[in-house]
């Protein structure tokens, strides 16, 4: 039988503190970005009128259920 299972090495650095965070999410901001202007406005719920799912979607959601409960 054939075993499956890989190790992979793992980082050293696991436990990291906030600033360390903090200063990972400042070299990251510029590279953000906000659109100019909202692409899409809400849709108002009384316009809504029903959904379609395809019949494969529609499957995958069914058996769901049998995992959560």
């Amino acid at each position: 039988m054939t075993n499956l299972e890989r190790h992979l090495p793992t980082p050293a650095d696991l436990e990291v503190d906030l600033a360390s965070l903090r200063g990972d999410c400042a070299r990251m901001a510029p590279h953000w970005s906000v659109p100019d202007r909202i692409a899409a406005r809400p849709v108002s719920p009384s316009r809504i009128h029903g959904v379609s799912v395809p019949p494969a979607s529609a499957r995958l959601l069914d058996a769901m259920s049998e995992y959560g409960d």
